[in-house]
């Protein structure tokens, strides 16, 4: 066959290998051109039936197969509506006639089949997977925003029955390794290694002549573990939304997994291309809507950038530590011994005593056990990284480190004094960068002899767990150490976000306004359950009240009398929340001697230091209603709003200046809704436009205050 996308080539058994390799591009994804060109295909395997035994279906690149084209799917409006259902229908009609062809068809996939890629293989009547380091298989469409169009709902489903195919592949978006996806259901065998692949499916084929029908096409068929019309299954149904309700929080603004239970429980009511027809109008509503749209920029585009180094300085070599240096083996320094190691680095754990590191070396002993008793690891990769790790109170063994973290406490001092002990030790070049959330980086480099190698490296609390680290920059840090910085980040696996110095940076300061605006209105009489509540349905993954008691109140405090003496030394304004929110939190120290989860006591009750119940005086003390006469979307909104516009000052200021970079660190790091695509997707991508978030602000800064106030920057864009 003459095409470009997929090569035909018959074995004199007459089996057909049909690989796909798209020599436009380095992945094969569902283009038009490939759209054409396997319907072209299969009209052939039509035609020559008769002189072909089986078809194996591969790929040229090193993945199997990338899924949807994204930059097309993101242009896609309401009025893109019928040209997407048909679209996603005549793929489904390629793939219906593929698996009915009357011959064994078996995926033999080398790499990545993710999205599109799996449902290509599900509509083969044999799926085998090359158990390969880097191969990923899954439907991640739900984090996306949109859900499987080309019959992934519809498979799955039947393959695996509804509960299943919802909760381990569906709704979870899981990208699961080879073997993984073979005990779910989804691959039927594994080889070792890709030259294995089509030896392997060709031996099946020659070995199943006669398996060329879908178990779904089988008279009879019954869906594993029944469907809606079976008594058993019936009775449970109505647990399906109320927990899916409950996995989103009540949040009312993602609708793909809402769409996703709709189109798997609908459709396995109804005959297979029924149900085709259903999966593809949810897939068209979603894809037409802006939700789509925003997760689709975010956890794609954005995402590829920021994890590429879009930040990074040009025409410079990339550097990766040798040996890492972290100063303070406290639960942020444990940490990020861990990943370190975990990236096969070197590490030198330092504290003022032995048992103080040899006791931050046993978080990574700890993790590494879980890791263990869960199989997610080998006891030989658990001793190497261990091994990597060096606990030690002793300065002299940061000898040769080319890289400083610094993970003390966050007094200037503290950190001057850890920076003098080390700096004459460590390489003449060695990166020194400290672990700081607040502190200005220009009052900290004054404590080093070397301002240009000096920056700023926030982690997240804990630091396993969160993706991003942002980077600060200081006036005086040079190209290569910012350059060093996101070598590290990124040979570490985490996500870098650059901003310069100012206080706050970009993540606290955005990130406390959230917080901010539940204290005030606490002030304004709102109920705190309602409070939770709001950030719940606005997005957020935990709610305000329950994210400051995880502070200590203290730390709280500190931040706000800083920024209230910073501004009376500018001679700023003070927004309203910065005030009401400081009394609450006086309020509630002097008080009542509450300083929050750390001293058992905050917004919350704690029993054994588990959160219990909203702290009842609170309704006492501000006099709260359950009945407030603030609509509850105001609630919903004032969250979102004032930290979209925050972000703005922060861009105004300088502090950052990278779109990616303010979304992935906002959803990532401050847990920004993730709908939203972000707090700069958020305004562009607000549902009618950047008029209409303009008048949404004024709306609310006319109800709430000038600090809803856009500014100047923002209208005129």
């Amino acid at each position: 066959m003459t095409d470009n996308i997929i090569r035909w080539e018959q074995d004199g058994d007459g089996i057909v290998v049909l690989t796909i390799d798209d020599p436009t591009a380095g992945a094969n994804t569902l283009t038009d051109a490939y759209v054409e060109e396997m319907g072209r295909t299969v009209d052939r395997l039509e035609a020559e039936i008769d002189s072909i035994t089986g078809v194996v279906i591969t790929s040229g690149k090193n993945t199997f197969f990338a899924g949807a084209d994204l930059t097309q799917i993101i242009q896609a409006g309401p009025e893109n509506a019928r040209e997407l259902f048909d679209g996603s229908m005549r793929i489904k009609g390629d793939l219906r006639r593929l698996e009915k062809i009357g011959k064994p068809v078996v995926a033999a996939i080398n790499g990545a089949a993710l999205g599109g890629g799996l449902e290509l293989a599900l509509a083969t009547h044999h799926r085998i997977a090359a158990d390969v380091k880097g191969s990923v298989i899954g439907l991640p469409e739900v984090m996306l925003g949109v859900l499987p169009g080309a019959g992934g709902v519809v498979r799955t489903v039947r393959l695996l029955g509804i509960q299943s195919a919802l909760m381990q592949v569906l709704l979870t978006g899981a990208r699961m390794n080879p073997g993984k996806a073979e005990s779910v259901g989804v691959i039927d065998e594994l080889v070792s290694t890709v030259e294995e692949l089509v030896p392997a499916a060709k031996a099946w084929i020659k070995a199943n002549p006669d398996k060329n029908v879908q178990p779904w096409d089988v008279r009879g068929y019954k869906i594993p573990g029944g469907s809606p019309s079976t008594p058993a299954f019936a009775a449970n149904l109505p647990a399906f939304p109320a927990n899916l309700h409950k996995q989103l929080k009540g949040q009312h603004d993602m609708p793909a997994p809402r769409a996703i239970l709709a189109a798997a429980i609908e459709g396995a009511q109804v005959d297979f291309e029924t149900a085709q027809q259903i999966e593809a109008r949810y897939f068209t509503s979603l894809v037409t809507g802006p939700i789509a749209k925003n997760m689709i920029q975010a956890f794609f585009f954005d995402l590829q950038q920021v994890q590429g180094g879009g930040s990074r300085p040009e025409g410079l070599p990339v550097r990766t530590p040798k040996k890492v240096g972290i100063l303070g083996a406290g639960m942020m320094g444990a940490g990020i011994a861990y990943v370190t190691a975990k990236a096969g680095i070197d590490v030198s754990l330092k504290d003022i005593s032995l048992e103080a590191a040899q006791k931050g070396k046993a978080y990574s002993e700890n993790l590494e056990a879980k890791a263990l008793a869960k199989g997610r690891t080998t006891e030989e990769k658990s001793r190497a990284l261990l091994a990597r790790i060096q606990p030690t109170a002793d300065v002299k063994d940061l000898a040769g480190v080319d890289f400083i973290v610094e993970a003390v406490f966050e007094n200037t001092e503290l950190k001057y004094k850890v920076f003098a002990e080390i700096e004459d030790i460590v390489d003449g070049d060695a990166v020194l960068g400290s672990n700081t959330s607040s502190l200005p980086i220009t009052g900290l480099v004054t404590g080093v002899k070397r301002p240009e190698d000096f920056i700023g490296i926030h982690f997240f609390s804990p630091v396993e767990a969160m993706q991003p680290i942002e980077i600060i920059r200081g006036e005086q840090t040079s190209d290569e150490t910012l350059a060093r910085v996101i070598d590290y980040t990124l040979a570490i696996k985490k996500y870098p976000i650059v901003v310069n110095d100012g206080r706050g940076f970009f993540t606290t300061r955005v990130f406390s306004m959230y917080i901010l605006e539940a204290m005030t209105m606490l002030t304004e009489g709102i109920d705190p359950a309602i409070i939770e509540q709001a950030g719940f349905q606005a997005g957020y993954p935990a709610a305000p009240l329950q994210v400051a008691d995880e502070l200590s109140f203290g730390t709280i405090r500190k931040i706000m009398d800083e920024t209230i003496e910073a501004a009376r030394a500018e001679g700023t304004p003070l927004a309203e929340s910065v005030t009401a929110a400081h009394g609450v939190i006086a309020t509630l120290i002097d008080q009542f001697g509450r300083n929050g989860k750390v001293g058992g006591a905050g917004f919350y009750d704690y029993t054994d230091g588990k959160r219990t119940v909203l702290w009842p005086v609170l309704r006492e003390q501000y006099a709260t209603t359950r009945t407030p006469a603030i609509p509850f979307e105001d609630l919903r909104d004032r969250y979102t709003f004032i930290q979209a516009i925050e972000t703005q000052k922060c861009f105004d200021e300088g502090v950052i200046a990278s779109d990616p970079d303010a979304n992935i660190g906002s959803i990532f790091g401050i847990g920004f809704p993730a709908w939203s695509g972000g707090v700069r997707q958020f305004v562009k991508g607000y549902p009618g436009g950047r008029g209409a978030f303009l008048a949404r602000a004024d709306e609310l800064a006319d109800r709430y205050g000038d600090r809803f106030r856009v500014p100047e920057s923002l209208r005129e864009v």
